[in-house]
């Protein structure tokens, strides 16, 4: 069954007055004309009542890890230099990407690099990052909702590139002894777009429910495993832009429990996937370069992929979400751009996408990926600000991502009860997820925002 957004109501509305018009102009007594009227009021509850539930954003929580792992841009450097895995060429390299990322001083690495035995990465080593940013998530989730674990009755982890067995949802089962019947899913394979994947999933299962229920996601990523030992370009530059991060977040279509409590409420999901274009398929795959060395390979391609990418999404949200004054003047811009040709080229028009929300989650892929979404779909530094903030203090979280600008918002205390905020994040695959959310109250920081003690210093001047 579909949400009843507001195209579907207005289709509903239309169809019950039809209806009632037609076995109006059909009965001509008043008590044919009351059993009509009571048929239609009968259908139309009958349709309501099918509605799907509300899926509710209850809170969330972001991993913030210890002190001591953070890893300055020359501490980086220091463990690249000292690992003796890479040649002069590729340590140049390194530094090269590294000073143009955008990425500050202040990011996390996980705990192979501070370790004396680090040019060797190790499972325990992979176990010890998952279980660090998963269950302090949990954790501080669990703490600030006051809620039983005995109350959830999905649980979805996504974990790109780590995917041990038993799985990550089975680990985390097994440290807070969820209910025999909890329903698990484990994600791999879905790059950064895991944690959005995991909302969409989350939200078909709550809606479809006819009984309350709780819906815990954890996003994660795994450096340990995919910290890159070798000479191979493409796959060093995810060494320089991934960082540590994880989320957990509690989704409910309980609104008698939650309504008051909970922050918003999602109004939309949507993905589009362009697998079947080979360009888009390898544009970030993972693999073993001449030599073995296993990394993640993004291709010089990854920023053309990922525009393309996006408009054929926006395509597909566009219809969904702007209002119909914007719909209309790019409908009219678009067929002056097309009467009005300059050397036989078109004007590229977009449509004003912020005229749907008011604020937004982008991908924050790394500084080019930002910079090409900004450019595709015009957007203004301030709507970027959270993605390039996000990544200057946490670099890319991956899955995570979205729920770092997200805090960053509440921060700020940006966000006030009405407003509309747009996330949307990229896959490897290649894959767009977008989700609509609607805020239910004025945002504050949480006492375990992961911005509290900085956001002060932020947006950073000259980024």
């Amino acid at each position: 069954m579909k949400p009843l957004t507001p195209i579907n109501l207005l289709h509903l509305s239309l169809t019950t007055l039809l209806t009632f018009l037609l076995l109006l102009i059909l009965t001509t007594t008043t008590k044919p004309l009351l059993l009509s009227l009571l048929y239609c009021i009968s259908l139309s509850l009958l349709l309501l009542r099918r509605r799907p539930l509300s899926v509710l954003l209850v809170d969330y929580s972001c991993y913030k890890p210890d002190f001591d792992r953070k890893c300055s841009t020359e501490a980086c450097k220091y463990f690249i230099s000292s690992s003796s895995r890479f040649s002069p060429e590729s340590q140049t390299f390194m530094s090269d990407i590294l000073a143009k990322s955008g990425i500050g001083d202040e990011v996390y690495a996980p705990p192979l690099v501070f370790q004396t035995d680090n040019t060797h990465a190790k499972l325990r080593s992979a176990f010890q990052e998952a279980e660090e940013g998963m269950f302090s998530a949990v954790d501080s989730l669990l703490d600030k909702t006051d809620m039983d674990t005995s109350m959830i009755n999905v649980l979805i982890v996504a974990c790109s590139v780590f995917a041990p067995s038993p799985s990550l949802s089975s680990l985390v089962v097994n440290k807070y002894k969820l209910n025999e019947d909890v329903k698990t899913y484990n994600l791999s394979g879905m790059g950064c777009s895991a944690a959005a994947v995991s909302v969409d999933l989350a939200a078909k299962i709550l809606r479809n429910a006819r009984e309350p229920k709780h819906a815990l996601i954890v996003a994660t990523e795994n450096i340990s495993l995919n910290w890159y030992f070798g000479d191979n370009r493409p796959m060093l530059v995810a060494n320089c832009i991934f960082r540590v991060g994880a989320a957990a977040v509690l989704l409910s279509n309980d609104a008698r429990r939650w309504r008051s409590k909970a922050k918003m409420e999602l109004s939309l999901s949507l993905r589009t996937h362009r697998g079947a274009d080979d360009a888009a398929h390898n544009a970030a795959v993972q693999m073993e370069d001449a030599r073995g060395n296993i990394g993640v390979s993004l291709s010089k391609d990854l920023v053309r992929v990922a525009g393309e990418g996006l408009r054929v999404h926006m395509r597909a949200l566009a219809p969904l979400v702007l209002p119909l004054s914007e719909v209309l003047r790019y409908a009219c811009a678009r067929a002056r751009s097309a009467l009005a040709r300059d050397g036989g080229r078109r004007h590229v028009v977009v449509p004003d996408f912020m005229a749907g929300f008011e604020h937004a989650c982008v991908h924050t892929g790394g500084k080019a990926v930002i910079a090409a979404i900004g450019r595709t779909m015009g957007l203004d530094e301030y709507v970027t600000e959270p993605a390039r903030m996000a990544l200057h203090r946490f670099g890319n979280t991956s899955s995570s991502l979205v729920f770092y600008q997200l805090a960053y918002f509440e921060a700020k205390r940006r966000v006030r009860a009405g407003d509309r905020l747009w996330m949307v994040a990229f896959g490897t695959g290649f894959k767009a997820c977008s989700l609509v959310w609607t805020a239910l109250r004025d945002s504050a920081p949480d006492t375990d925002n992961p911005w509290n003690d900085c956001v002060h210093r932020y947006p950073v001047k000259g980024w």
